[in-house]
């Protein structure tokens, strides 16, 4: 599964990011809002969602009445999925997710810009 949320999103930056800005967060970011622009019936997508002693990059929080898991998606450039998903266990961006009861999936992406490639690593918490 991984593997595969890497490269839809490599394919997604590729197509709907420009050459000039393409290595940056913010183009990786819009490239995620954009691949999860048909969750929005189902989540509230918060961009820089402030919880913990930080910010996480997106939080999809379930709508009332809908049955998906949270997600809280941190991004990196050149360095690590694993090290994206430390970043929100380590500066505790769940925190505003405290009341939240079901699944809640911690997302690691990083994106290397040397050879363009996308990786992905997900943990899932039940609450």
């Amino acid at each position: 599964m991984r593997k595969k949320v890497a490269d839809i999103v490599e394919e997604i930056h590729r197509q709907n990011t420009s050459v000039i800005a393409y290595n940056n967060e913010l183009s990786l970011s819009v490239t995620l809002s954009l691949a999860y622009y048909s969750a929005r019936k189902q989540y509230e997508i918060i961009r820089e969602f402030p919880s913990g002693d930080g910010f996480a990059d997106l939080a999809f929080i379930p709508r009332k009445g809908m049955n998906v898991p949270a997600m809280v998606i941190e991004l990196k450039y050149d360095k690590t999925a694993e090290g994206a998903i430390s970043q929100i266990k380590n500066k505790n961006y769940t925190e505003k997710l405290k009341a939240f009861s079901g699944e809640l999936l911690l997302v690691g992406i990083n994106y290397d810009k040397e050879n363009r490639k996308h990786e992905c690593r997900i943990e899932k918490i039940i609450k």
